[in-house]
This record gives structure tokens, sequence and C-alpha cells, in this order.
């Protein structure tokens, strides 16, 4: 306890606010920050503020009772004029929008008191000084024009009525365009010159001078003036006060009127020509032009840069655009329209000769169509050491153009090698036919169709980029049969290996023609589909038939039914072991959208596979005998019930040990229905009521026996009343 009355001795609560007396113009905006520290009471602290004038205290605002304003300021609050801002719980700050030159006095700032002991400072107070606004800046118009290399002078006056120790500073600015303004150089209150950035070496050069004149006059001096230094000139002056022990503080600033600078270039005494060397025929073609400068600048230690420009449209000078340039160091200089293509190598530019640049686009599009010109200029050293360009001359506009024609594409199938029996190779050649196109690649599809007008599905693809792709409409097993390969510039090759007696049908080329684009993606032109050729061998094997048969069409459920898919053979037999079938179960079901769904399938090699179900029951496949298989459904559900059919397709062995795939065969349907069990769906009810009765009349009788014997026990203690009693009272 004595530790913490010692330590509750020493906090001593200091409010603090800046050192004056604060000087302000009329008219710009006051804050005056109060911070309250080493307090006791709550941690957001309360502040009100004061106004004292002579002998006269007016109370201005509190962040404890919105009361507190005095009537003479109230307008001023109400209005935001005056406002107290609390910036955390220990420190708040008094706002004037715009202070009066009646605003002047001595302004106090006080925290109620909250802690335990008073103890320290509960207030604190500050002078402000109002001065009337009298500074004036107005700059002293300057020449228009400044011809190249001579003399640059620019001044501004600013003027003040003094009434109270104050100090100022002047900037000189340049605008140009909508980029933002840059400071030349600033005078700062002090004295002291600060120099922008891109101006340092010029001012230590010499070539950029303050004029101080006197009487509030200040000049800015370029000794050389250069094309670079166009734009809009402006002066800006401030008005500073040193408080909180000598750090100054901008009281005033005043954002004067621009003067406008041109500078005029000299004459250039050299021309420029554009020529093309290589002119685009069609749309890919390469190109080039050469810039040519005739008359030789007086350079001395200059350089020359060109910048190439590309228009189009009625008046391709005013929609130019550039496109890339080589500047006064012979360094690359590239615009976004334009540098994918510059860096990836489709467009470069090159100086051939000192006097000779060159642009060359490896592949000229549709959209490079329309007029180019070259700007080349000259660059001199200034004093800084820097590049200044002095002189720019365009050359003449050269249109390059070439008419665009329709590209059209043909393709001609024929057939290299025939397909007389199963087994046997197939070879087909798709030639293509380009008009119009430049340095074309060509994607390449084959497709089949079994007869005219069925549908077609694809064998195998060929991509722009040689990419060989199987397709869905080819065999699993077989995709290795299946070849499609580019044998010449513009013709393809497929074969097909082993043919079967399901590859007979029309075979054609669906080829599409694809160029580069200017980001050298590749870009549909033209498509088109070759003349058939058919694959229509004779087939002389066996004959095959298909037939489906079910020991019972009506089951109950959790019975297990059994249905054969059985395949019969004709003609010449194949030996045993020279056949196997491929066998699919489907089952459609009327309940359930989506067609057909196959149960499971047996292939040639004996391998089941079965598709995943939704229901309890379970379905089996087996093979019963060499041209028997069995699908057998355990446990039947009533989601069984449906269209049953199966499809086959038979395997055989040629002499020749080659295997050829026959023909897809599909059975006939039978219906299985799944039989509704009476007392099967009744007596798991049945039993649940009757024993749920026989549990509510036990607890019924259970209940009135209690409620019985609690009764008969009442009346039992009822006290009975004397009959010898009742007769005295009787004879009475």
């Amino acid at each position: 306890c004595s530790e913490t009355l010692t330590r509750r001795v020493q906090i001593e609560l200091l409010v603090t606010i800046p050192r004056g007396p604060l000087i302000r113009v009329e008219g710009q905006s006051v804050s005056i920050r109060c911070n309250v520290s080493d307090y006791e009471g709550p941690l957001e602290q309360d502040f009100e503020w004061k106004l004292v004038q002579g002998s006269v205290s007016y109370d201005l605002v509190s962040t404890m009772d919105p009361q507190f304003t005095d009537t003479s300021f109230l307008d001023r609050v109400t209005s935001g004029d005056l406002s107290l801002t609390r910036l955390s719980d220990s420190s708040a700050e008094l706002r004037i929008g715009t202070v009066r030159t009646t605003d002047g006095g001595t302004y106090v700032c006080s925290t109620p008191s909250t802690d335990v002991s008073v103890s320290g400072n509960y207030d604190a107070d500050v002078e402000l000084k109002v001065i009337k606004d009298s500074l004036q800046v107005a700059p002293v118009p300057s020449p228009a024009l400044v011809p190249e290399g001579g003399p640059l002078e620019l001044r501004c006056n600013v003027t003040r009525v003094m009434t109270e120790n104050t100090y100022l500073s002047v900037t000189w600015s340049v605008g140009r365009g909508t980029s933002p303004s840059k400071d030349i150089l600033t005078v700062g209150p002090d004295g002291d010159v600060e120099v922008g950035e891109f101006y340092t070496q010029r001012y230590s050069d010499g070539g950029l001078l303050l004029k101080l004149r006197g009487g509030g006059a200040f000049g800015l001096l370029l000794t050389e003036a250069f094309p670079s230094d166009r734009g809009e000139y402006s002066c800006t002056a401030r008005e500073w006060v040193p408080e909180g022990g000598g750090v100054w503080q901008s009281i005033l600033e005043k954002r004067s009127g621009p003067v406008q600078v041109q500078v005029t270039m000299t004459e250039p005494n050299f021309t420029v020509t554009l020529s093309d060397l290589v002119t685009p025929r069609f749309s890919g073609d390469p190109a080039e032009l050469a810039c040519r400068v005739t008359g030789a600048p007086l350079l001395q230690d200059g350089r020359l840069g060109v910048t190439w420009l590309h228009g189009t449209g009625s008046d391709p000078v005013r929609t130019a655009r550039p496109v890339a340039a080589l500047d006064e160091r012979g360094e690359l200089v590239v615009w976004d329209d334009y540098r994918p293509r510059v860096e990836s190598g489709l467009i470069s530019l090159s100086r051939v000769k000192s006097l000779t640049f060159r642009l060359r686009f490896l592949h000229m599009w549709e959209s490079d169509q329309g007029a180019f010109l070259c700007a080349v200029s000259t660059w001199t050293r200034s004093r800084d050491g820097g590049w200044v360009r002095s002189q720019e001359v365009r050359s003449n506009n050269l249109t390059v153009h070439w008419e665009v024609k329709k590209p059209r594409l043909g393709v001609v199938a024929y057939r290299l090698r025939e397909a007389s029996s199963a087994g046997a190779t197939f070879e087909m050649s798709c030639r293509v036919i380009a008009e119009n196109l430049q340095e074309p690649s060509y994607s390449v599809h084959v497709q089949m169709e079994q007869s005219v007008r069925s549908k077609t599905r694809r064998i195998v693809s060929l991509g722009p980029d040689l990419v060989v792709q199987p397709e869905d409409g080819g065999d699993q097993e077989r995709r290795d049969s299946a070849v499609l390969e580019k044998s010449g510039p513009a013709e393809f090759r497929f074969r097909l290996y082993g043919v079967q007696v399901s590859d007979r049908g029309f075979y054609s080329c669906a080829v599409t023609a694809w160029t580069r684009d200017a980001s050298r993606n590749w870009t549909k032109a033209v498509s088109s589909e070759s003349n058939k050729v058919q694959i229509a061998f004779v087939h002389t094997g066996p004959t095959f038939n298909i037939s489906i048969h079910a020991d019972t069409t009506s089951i109950y459920p959790g019975e297990t039914t059994k249905m054969d898919c059985i395949l019969a053979v004709s003609g010449s037999t194949p030996n045993a072991g020279d056949i196997f079938y491929e066998v699919q179960w489907y089952q459609n079901h009327f309940r359930v959208d989506g067609g057909a769904a196959l149960l499971a399938s047996m292939d040639r090699w004996g391998v089941v596979k079965k598709s995943p179900r939704n229901s309890s029951s379970d379905c089996s496949l087996e093979r019963v005998s060499s041209q028997v298989f069995r699908l057998s459904i355990h446990n039947t559900q009533d989601t069984d019930a449906g269209e049953y059919r199966c499809r086959a397709a038979p395997w055989m062995r040629s002499s020749a040990g080659t295997w050829t795939r026959g023909q897809d065969l599909s059975s006939t349907t039978v219906f299985l229905t799944v039989r509704f069990a009476l007392w099967d769906s009744m007596k798991m009810p049945l039993l649940y009521g009757a024993g749920a009765a026989l549990i509510v009349g036990l607890f019924s009788l259970l209940v009135g026996f209690a409620c019985a014997h609690c009764w008969c026990r009442k009346v039992a203690l009822v006290p009975r009343r004397s009959r010898n009693h009742l007769m005295v009272q009787d004879m009475e």
C-alpha cells in the first residue's frame, strides 16, 4: 500500500498545447491540438476550449457538455466552422475552418479533474494572432516565343504588408500537357536555394540562375533554351512563421497564373525519304522499309535517332501511332501495341549505315496495312552532360497495301491399298489444295460412316502442330491399328491395320487450314471435307444370331432371377478356340431418365466388369457355356423392374492367326416385373400396431389401478361419527 501511495503522489496530470504565439492569415484554417498525460481518471478524458480576449472569456466547445458553447459562437459551431475533434482518448483538436481577425486572443484548453487527488496543471493556453491576407503574386509576362539556344528569363513579383514577423519563399515550376508540374527552383524562407531533381546539373553548370532584383521581384534565368523547355511556367509564394523552437510553419500559399513559353527550333538542314525494299503481296508475307537521311546534318558532337510510325484511314498522319524507335544512344524503344512482336523477333529495327535506318516485318498481317513514315531527330549535348533533341524531320508517307483474297481449300481422298478381306490393311491418302493462304498448317480428322447419312464418328486426328490424337470413335484395344501421318507438304496418309467386319463403311478427311496471327497463335482460316472412300469387302465367314431367355419374368422382392444371352453360329463354323465373344447386359428402367444403363460386361478374355448400383440388389455375369452368358439379379428390388437386353460382338481368329471383330449383335428385350408382396408389406405394421395397442392397454390398467388404490385410501381415513352420540342428540 505504501509503494502504491508513493507512485500516486509522484503522478502529476499535464495538459499541453503548441507553444505560441501562433500567427495565422485571415481566411485560412487553423488547428490547435491539446494533449493530456499522467492522469489517473477514466481512460477517455474530456476537453473544454475557451477564448479569452482581454477581460472577456467565451466558452467555445466541449466534449462533455453539448450546452457549453457561448451564444455568440453557437452559429459557427452549428455550421461546423468551429469544431472539436477527438484524436484519441487523451488528445483532441480545435479546428477553425475560416479564421477571422476577430478570432485573435488566448485559447485555453482544460480537462475536468477526475483524479482522486488534484496534482499538476489542468489547463494550458496559447495566443493566436490573425493577420490580414496581403500577399500578392503576379508573373511578369515573358516572350511567348524563345529561339532555340537563346536566353529565357522569367520574373515574378511578390508583395505583402508587413504586420508580423513572417517570411517568404518562392518556387518556380513548369507543367507540360497533362503531366504533373515539376519544381525547378525554390528559395526558402531562410534564404536557402533548393533545386529540382531534373535541374540539378543544369544549375551546377550555370545554365539555371536565380535573379533577386529587390522589392519583391524574383527572377529565373535559363541561359540557353532547349526545345524541351517549352511548357507553362508559374511561381508559388508561401508565407512562413517559425514555431515550436524554430520549426517553419506555412501559413499562406498563393497556386500565380501560368505563362506559356514556346521554344522555336532552328530550321533543319536535311531531308528524310522513305522507300520499300520488300513489298508484301499476301497476308503473312515479309516487308522491309528503308529510311534515308539526305544532306548530312551539322551534328558535330550530336547523334541521330529514328521513330517509326504507322497510320490508317483517310488521314494517316493524324492517326499515326509509334511502332518502335532507336533513341540517341541506339537503344530500342518499344510501345505496347507492338511490344509482343518486337520482343519475339517478328519486327526488327536496325541502322544499316550512318544515315540509313531499316524496319523489317517477318510477317505482315491485314492490320499492318496503311501508311508508314519515319521521323529522324537530331540530339545534341547539353551543359549538364545529357542529350537534348534539337531537330526532327518526318519523311513522306509510304502506303503498304495488298489485295486481300478469300482463302479457299479443297481436299481429295483416294485409295492406296484395298482391304479385300477381314484382317487386311486399308490405306487412304488425302491431298490438300489451298489458295490464298500463306504458310498454312493443317489439322486433319479421319472420319467414318457405316452407311450413307448414318452417324459420323471420328477415328483419329492430326493437329496443326503434327500431334496425333485418337478420337472417341476408335476402339480402345485397336488404337494402335489406326495411323495418320503427314506424307508430303500438303498430303496426309491414313492406314488401318487388321480391318474387321465392323470397319466396313465410308471414310473421308475433314481438313482445317490454320495460320499464325500477330501474336504467333494459331488462327482458323478455312475448312473443307474430302470425298468418301469405301471399305466394302464381302464377308464369307460364319453368321451369328443372338437371343435372350429368362427363367421367369415376374418375381417377388428379395428373390433371384436369371436371364441367358444365347449366341448361335451358322454357316462355316470355326473351331472352338478360334471364336470368343464380348457381351454387355443393359437395363431400361422406365422410372429413371437417361435410357438404357449398362449393368455388366464381359470382354473376350472373360474379364467381368459391373457398373455401380444405387440399390441393395446385386447382379452377376457368368459364362455358362461357350455360347451362353447368364445374368443373375440377386435380392431383387422394385428398382430392378424394366426391360433387359444383351449385346454381343464375336471375335474370330483367321488361319493367319489375326483376330477380327465381327458386327455388333443386339437381342430382343425381356420385361421383368417385381410383384408387390401384400403380407410382407403389411405384417410388420400389423405387428407394430398390435404391440403398441397392448402396451397402451397395460399402461391404462396400471394407471386405473393406481388411481383406484389412492382413492380408496382417502375414503378410509375420513372419521365416522358414533351412532350412540346421534341417538342422544335425537332424544334431546
